[in-house]
């Protein structure tokens, strides 16, 4: 993997220019929104198994690592990874890891890494975000794409998310989120389906349902074929994550939870 450290200093170079770029003029400064409410803190691992099918099919794990300075700015490294294991392993091996760079105060990435191999499909993508000029540049496309205000990647969209308020949320309320993937940008929309209790290895917990809305055809056969649960707490953890594909069902269980911001809610039996 090439080391991130190589785009951080792009990226810092490209907040410094854009932060002077006005210096003498009239050019009034570009003011970023400010998300008050933190679901997740430095230190917060979370762990899951993957089935695929009746198959304990590998492991995943997200982890906000850090702190990091980009220009003036202070971001969270976050860092998503997911493996096969086991005779899984043998016959479709996956190896996949997210990072991104994420904005403390507007909840925004600065940079993201996407390294793929799945199977034998290998994919590498490398973003950083200009925020002052609303522009993403593609490292290996070598191109700049217009984006709107607050753009996501598919990494810091997930963390977004659960900053969001859901207190209120009645059945069908929908949540839209800007997202740039695949060199295009996507509204990332989840909708609200309602609350229900999940067992797990941690015990029972309250949950928030969503259906995230998804493309039908490519590998789900309806919008409904992706379901996720997320704890009914300030936390808005993922506790399951349930897609029908084309070709079968995937789920991922959380299997450990460490250094939350806050407690959960875990019904004790």
């Amino acid at each position: 993997m090439t080391h991130p450290i190589k785009y951080i200093l792009l990226a810092t170079a490209l907040v410094l220019q854009s932060m002077t770029a006005g210096v003498g003029t009239t050019a009034p400064e570009k003011v970023f929104r400010q998300v008050d409410y933190r679901p997740f803190k430095v230190g917060e691992q979370l762990k899951y198994r993957v089935h695929y099918g009746f198959v304990d099919a590998g492991e995943a794990q997200l982890e906000v690592k850090g702190l990091q300075k980009i220009g003036n700015r202070t971001c969270y490294q976050i860092v998503g990874s997911g493996k096969s294991q086991g005779a899984f392993d043998w016959f479709f091996k996956v190896r996949d890891r997210y990072e991104t760079y994420m904005d403390t105060v507007a909840l925004f990435p600065w940079v993201f890494i996407r390294r793929v191999n799945e199977g034998g499909f290998k994919l590498e993508q490398d973003y950083i975000f200009n925020h002052f000029k609303n522009k993403v540049k593609s490292k290996q496309k070598d191109t700049e794409y217009e984006v709107p205000d607050n753009v996501q990647d598919i990494l810091s969209a997930f963390y977004f998310a659960r900053s969001l308020d859901f207190s209120h949320a009645t059945k069908g309320d929908e949540y839209e989120i800007p997202t740039f993937i695949d060199e295009e940008l996507w509204p990332f929309k989840i909708k609200f389906v309602g609350r229900e209790t999940m067992k797990t290895k941690l015990g029972t917990i309250k949950c928030l349902k969503f259906n995230p809305v998804i493309q039908v055809g490519r590998v789900f056969k309806a919008e409904e074929d992706l379901t996720i649960w997320i704890s009914d707490d300030p936390n808005h953890i993922p506790i399951r994550l349930q897609a029908e594909v084309l070709v079968g069902s995937i789920k991922m269980d959380i299997k450990s939870v460490k250094g939350e911001a806050y407690p959960m809610a875990i019904i004790q039996d």
